[in-house]
């Protein structure tokens, strides 16, 4: 088996903590490595952290965040996902697959009915295939010193419960964006 291939079943793993240690272990210690530096946008650290190891390497990584937001009159809670990482070298082997769906498992746990994450336009169909929605409509999000701007990035939303329905109306997350 080549050094880079996993071992039949890889391991989901619930991460104590996530630095950017952690970090530049998957993705390399690279200046933007989510490439969305161009958006200029301030992000909150995860909460939940959620990895997967190989050959003592963590290789892949899914981050969750419980976040307010209005969508029209109804104001509510999402889990917001994000930090998703797989380490270039693992791609393609289905990792993301599986610790965005492990994340999303403890999500449901968290009470909200939905779970919201924001990506770069390519990963769009990666992401569909995995369960989630693009939104069609711009989204709000706070900035420091009181900014207001429309994310840059696509939102997708996925719900987190049977039968959760998305409301309609403007979204604004009412937080800088995870």
């Amino acid at each position: 088996m080549p050094d880079n291939q996993l071992p039949a079943a890889p391991t989901v793993v619930r991460l104590p903590r996530y630095t950017k240690t952690e970090q530049d272990e998957i993705l390399g210690d690279g200046d933007d490595p989510f490439g969305v530096a161009a958006a200029g946008l301030t992000w909150l650290p995860k909460e939940e952290h959620f990895g997967i190891r190989h050959g003592g390497r963590l290789v892949a990584h899914a981050g969750l965040l419980r976040l307010p937001v209005a969508i029209g009159d109804t104001r509510t809670e999402v889990v917001g996902v994000g930090g998703v990482a797989v380490a270039p070298d693992m791609q393609g082997q289905g990792l993301a697959r599986l610790v965005v769906t492990a994340a999303l498992d403890h999500a449901r746990t968290m009470g909200p009915q939905h779970a919201l994450l924001f990506c770069r336009p390519p990963l769009v169909p990666l992401y569909q295939r995995l369960g989630w929605h693009p939104l069609d409509k711009d989204v709000l999000v706070e900035q420091p010193e009181t900014r207001l701007v429309t994310m840059p990035l696509r939102t997708m939303v996925t719900p987190l419960r049977d039968q959760a329905h998305w409301p309609s109306g403007p979204v604004h997350l009412l937080s800088l964006p995870m």
